[in-house]
């Protein structure tokens, strides 16, 4: 048996959800509706959000789950709108209520809350009044944390600011919280993305100032990206889509400012954000602790060929990937595909986190990493994933790997630990360890069934990690 190198002690094997795709209840006891709430246009033939997984009324059985399954960490996002109906009003009691029972119960079963602040669901009140592109939200997101640090500080000990603000900028159109693709929009959406990470960094700062015990970090969708050759013009492409992509969002949250190249690729074009005094000042507080990052596969691009064959479909899960005359998408061909179109590459993840463990210096906090499929529930109530554990085997050996190198990993949580309703695909396609039993519009009794990546991920938490022969 070969070992691979060992993780550092107290190693958060954990899994991830997020309120709107696992919670439904989605107007129960005073919730407000969020933007994901009102999302028209779904693909056609995929569910809404209003039941999901149903894990508001069932947050005890899955709990349950979660502890029986091993996890030492479970990273959940809260809804906005269950604490602040309308974003920047009256709190709801019952909906903070809900977050401590549910906090109480994982602490009980001896799992470490990780908690996301901010999760693709601003609340609709907030966006009918501008959202993002206005500064009251700025402040109405830094008083939501402090409400979350008054509650709950006292029980979570690692928070997260916002999840995959780079894919919100990149991507809107694809998620419901971006418009029109014209230079007018594309400066309005960089002067949102700088109002986030103003937000994010007055919860940073924040949190600091009131909770000294606990830990705080951006949540980027972070992954290494290729050239498609050794043409130094194919290089050069790459470098200037990692910018854009990656250090565009990290630079300002780590250093509190702008990545140089990032800011030349927006002024030239320009949709550069507007900066308020006092803005510089705001971005160098937030210092965060740890970086956490979501991984699912790498990018190739080439030079730019200049035209709209620039931007080509790598898969549903890539999105599209390309810009005019700066870089141009291509498929990788030494890497498999999942059957959503989405490459697999495991040694990836292990050139990711020793990129940006290198670049930023501070731990590492894997929050989302997965393989989703068209699981099927056989006829003795059993659910064969073998592809899902082949999948995370290889990423966790290569996560094993990158510890090796001397990359600081606090921990592991894949996404996810139970079925949810895809932001994409909808209930169909699924990620979770613990399979819920219902279809895109047949709810049937939403049973939990453990899959058998459920058993398998339980040995690899026992044993603290993957081992080859």
């Amino acid at each position: 048996m070969t070992h691979l190198p060992p993780l550092r002690p107290g190693f958060l094997w954990g899994a991830s959800t997020s309120a709107y795709q696992v919670e439904g209840g989605w107007d129960a006891d005073g919730k407000g509706p969020s933007v994901q709430d009102a999302r028209t246009g779904l693909p056609e033939g995929t569910t809404d959000f209003r039941v999901a997984s149903d894990h508001y009324h069932r947050y005890r059985e899955d709990v349950a789950l979660l502890a029986e399954l091993g996890l030492k960490a479970y990273r959940f996002s809260i809804a906005w709108t269950r604490v602040v109906p309308d974003g920047d009003g009256p709190e709801n009691p019952d909906g903070i209520a809900f977050y401590h029972r549910l906090i109480d119960e994982l602490l009980a079963h001896g799992i470490e809350p990780i908690v996301t602040m901010y999760h693709f669901d601003l609340p609709q009140a907030l966006q009918e009044k501008g959202g993002w592109s206005s500064r009251a939200t700025v402040d109405a997101f830094a008083r939501y944390a402090g409400i979350l640090f008054r509650e709950y500080g006292s029980k979570v000990r690692y928070w997260l600011t916002i999840n995959e603000q780079n894919m919100m900028i990149l991507h809107g159109s694809a998620m419901g919280v971006a418009g029109e693709d014209t230079i007018e929009a594309k400066r309005d959406l960089y002067q949102q993305n700088h109002h986030m990470l103003l937000a994010q960094a007055r919860a940073m700062a924040l949190c600091h100032e009131t909770l000294p015990h606990a830990k705080i970090g951006p949540a980027p969708n972070i992954v290494s990206i290729y050239p498609a050759s050794s043409a130094p013009e194919d290089v050069l492409a790459a470098d200037d889509f990692s910018a854009i992509r990656n250090w565009l969002y990290l630079d300002v949250a780590v250093h509190g400012r702008y990545n140089p190249t990032a800011w030349a690729y927006l002024t030239k074009r320009g949709i550069q954000p507007v900066f308020a005094e006092g803005d510089q000042s705001v971005l160098a507080s937030g210092r965060p602790d740890f970086i956490a990052l979501n991984y699912y596969a790498t990018h190739t691009v080439a030079a730019p060929s200049g035209g709209s064959e620039d931007v080509n479909d790598m898969g549903d899960e890539l999105f599209t990937v390309g810009e005019a005359g700066v870089y141009r998408g291509v498929p990788n061909p030494h890497l498999k595909a999942t059957d959503f179109g989405a490459e697999i590459d495991p040694a990836g993840f292990r050139i990711t986190l020793r990129e940006v463990y290198g670049r930023y210096r501070l731990p590492l906090l894997i929050t989302e990493n997965g393989l989703g499929a068209y699981d099927v529930l056989e006829a003795d109530g059993t659910v064969h994933d073998g592809y899902r554990i082949d999948y995370l085997a290889e990423h966790i050996r290569h996560l094993q790997l990158a510890a090796g190198d001397g990359v600081d990993v606090l921990g592991y949580c894949p996404w996810s630990a139970i079925d949810l309703v895809s932001t994409h695909q909808g209930a169909s396609k699924r990620y979770g360890f613990v399979y819920v039993d219902r279809d895109e519009f047949d709810l049937k009794e939403l049973a939990r069934v453990r899959k058998d990546s459920f058993f398998w991920y339980r040995d690899v938490i026992a044993r603290n990690g993957v081992r080859v022969p």
